[in-house]
Formats: C-alpha cells, structure tokens, sequence
C-alpha cells in the first residue's frame, strides 16, 4: 500500500507562485508520478506526469508555467507553479501509477488564486 501525503498548496495571487510537493510511504522508483486537479463542479483533470525516468507531460493550460519534477532519494514528486490564474484554482492530488495498473492516490490540497 503506498500513502501519498500533499502539502503546499494555500491562497495566493494571481501572478503569483507555489512549490506543491508530495511524498511518498515507499519508494517510488518504479511509479509514474502525477499531480491531478479538481476544480469545483468540474471532473478531475491531469495537470502533469513525470515517467520514472524523468520524461515530464503536461496539459496545455499550464505549459511553460508548471514545472514538475521528482526525487526518488526522498520518495518525493513536486510541482512548482508560476505566473498562476484564477482558474488554476482546484484540489490538486498527487497520484502514483504502477506499470500493473495499481494506482495510489492522495488526499489532495487546496490551490486558492485570488486576489
């Protein structure tokens, strides 16, 4: 059983930035990492992934904005957000994918963009 745990998400202005991270009960070499987002009365929607050999995707809407990345010595995954919007605001979870088909998922936490 692998237990993803988020952190850093909060209220921020549009513009401006936040470091999500998320860890990992084990390690997660072997997993595809991914940072998912609800927002409100919407479907969850991939943000971004990262393979397990470092080859990031990411949705349009964020390119050349999100950043993630991943530390498989701390069993860690990250996302760096910049230059962010209103409708970035959501739930963002980290997920972790097995090549079996198994997938772990966090509890999530809240990005606010407000002014």
């Amino acid at each position: 059983q692998v237990q993803l745990v988020e952190s850093g998400g909060g209220l921020v202005q549009p513009g401006g930035s936040l470091r999500l991270s998320c860890t990992a009960s084990v390690s997660i070499g072997v997993y595809t990492m991914g940072w998912y987002r609800q927002a409100p009365g919407e479907q969850y929607e991939l943000v971004a992934q990262i393979s397990s050999r470092g080859e990031p995707i990411y949705r349009d809407s964020v390119k050349g904005r999100f950043t993630i990345s991943r530390d498989n010595a701390y069993n860690a995954v990250y996302l760096q957000m910049s230059s962010l919007k209103p409708e970035d605001t959501a739930v963002f979870l980290c997920g972790a994918f097995s090549a079996t088909g198994y997938q772990y998922w966090g509890q999530g936490t809240q990005v606010t963009v407000s002014s």
